[in-house]
């Protein structure tokens, strides 16, 4: 499993924190869920709008095509951002996660 992290810094002098992670929910989720090899994602954030977002990939070849989906949906959104995110590509190594209830 390989992974793609995204990390962001949301201007919540534009948009709240709860804000763009509905319009991520809403907009973009649905698009990751159509791409091939998605496994999941991840989306950590503060109060003060500090995030990362970490998607799942089956293979490293699905990993890399996602660079251009993640590129698109990040200029399609600057205006969201405090400046550009930055982005880096891991190998999974280890999982561990528990079953996570969101509201």
């Amino acid at each position: 499993m390989y992974s793609r992290v995204t990390l962001l810094e949301i201007d919540t002098m534009r948009v709240d924190v709860d804000e763009a992670v509905a319009m991520f929910r809403e907009q973009v989720l649905p698009a990751l869920e159509e791409l091939d090899g998605y496994a999941g994602v991840v989306v950590l954030a503060t109060p003060e709008g500090k995030g990362m977002i970490i998607t799942a990939w089956d293979t490293e070849e699905a990993a890399d095509e996602a660079a251009q989906f993640a590129t698109t949906a990040v200029e399609d959104r600057i205006t969201l951002f405090r400046s550009p995110p930055g982005r880096e590509h891991y190998e999974v190594v280890l999982a561990d996660m528990p079953a996570v209830a969101v509201a």
